[in-house]
């Protein structure tokens, strides 16, 4: 990377940022580089996911203004550096949650950029050149060949770009825990944007599913249109408890602040509580954890190598996110839905058609 790219490839970029904690969103340019080993892709579809809402509002605590978020970004290479190897112009690419990482510790090593400790996120971090990297809700966009992923021919860009998030960030867990054999009993907490994800990604493994919810009425959809085995109302304490020690794991992606007790004492002796929502504070129940060698465990996304896998197995198993295609000027009014849980499953804005420069 050079000191000054800007220099030498000017590109100018156009996107919808946040520009303080309010969350809103309006229409902002931003100047990006192609280096060497970059790609440059014209984005045309990227999904909307919760952590987005989360940095828009500095929840998390290292937001860095002006922000445009996006990290489920599908497009085409319109650009590729002189010593680009995998991509070439035209071909249709993914992009996730991470355009960088040190690529030399033990966890790059193992192909686990996600848990590098200089990761780089697609969007709100200093890049390598100091520059803030700026994510999806844009036209264009500039990533390190390594952190693209190739989209295949069968899988459908516009509905598939959630995959790259929500769909990684279920698949990982389930894989890494065992969780991907027939017959395993898998539960889900919360029927949203992640959870119709880990239900679909369970269910082509061949687990067991049980889904749990606060929402009786997510019990019809859950078992006609996503085939779940067995839906718990989590309210319902008669139910809970007829449940105890029933599952092998559960996949909990609920963001809400929620209690832990119960789903714990769903768990098997050894079973795994994963966590991979973003409430910003749980309290941990200790006695059942004690009495049936049970772990809470947290899970992050995937590194580069598992989500070409997780694209891969979703296209051949047909696995698509459920989706509400929406312009970009809508952003605003998604981020409303979302707070209320008023969306099936996940927002995708449609960038190509919909992105204007103003």
């Amino acid at each position: 990377m050079g000191t000054s790219p800007e220099t030498e490839h000017p590109v100018k970029a156009f996107g919808w940022a946040a520009k303080d904690p309010s969350g809103i969103f309006s229409p902002f340019n931003g100047c990006r580089a192609t280096g060497e080993h970059d790609v440059q892709l014209k984005i045309l579809y990227c999904g909307v996911c919760h952590s987005d809402l989360h940095m828009a509002k500095n929840e998390l605590g290292f937001t860095q203004y002006p922000m445009v978020p996006g990290h489920e970004i599908v497009g085409v290479v319109t650009e590729a550096g002189s010593k680009v190897e995998k991509f070439k112009v035209g071909d249709k690419v993914g992009v996730g949650c991470l355009v960088g990482s040190c690529r030399q510790c033990d966890m790059c090593d193992k192909d686990l950029e996600n848990y590098c400790a200089k990761q780089i996120l697609t969007y709100s971090m200093p890049y390598y050149d100091g520059t803030i990297t700026q994510g999806g809700y844009s036209d264009i966009m500039v990533v390190d060949e390594h952190f693209v992923v190739r989209w295949p021919e069968n899988l459908p860009l516009d509905i598939g770009a959630p995959l790259l998030c929500a769909g990684i960030t279920t698949y990982s867990p389930l894989k890494h825990f065992g969780l991907d054999k027939p017959g395993v009993k898998v539960g889900v907490v919360g029927l949203g944007g992640l959870g119709h994800l880990a239900v679909k990604f369970a269910k082509a493994f061949g687990c067991t599913v049980t889904v749990i919810s606060t929402s009786v009425s997510k019990k019809k959809e859950a078992m006609e249109n996503l085939g779940v085995d067995e839906f718990l109302v989590s309210r319902d304490p008669e139910q809970m408890q007829a449940a105890t020690s029933t599952l092998d794991g559960i996949i909990d992606t609920v963001s809400a602040t929620h209690s832990l007790f119960p789903l714990v004492s769903l768990l098997k002796p050894e079973g795994k509580l994963i966590l991979v929502g973003l409430p910003q504070s749980l309290e941990v129940p200790i006695f059942p954890l004690l009495i049936g060698r049970r772990a809470i465990i947290g899970s992050a996304i995937g590194g580069l190598k598992e989500t070409q896998e997780m694209i891969d197995f979703a296209a051949e198993h047909k696995i698509l996110p459920d989706v509400e295609m929406i312009h970009m000027d809508y952003v605003n009014t998604a981020m409303e839905r979302i707070l209320k849980s008023d969306v099936k499953y996940r927002f995708v804005i449609d960038i190509a058609k919909t992105l204007k420069a103003e």
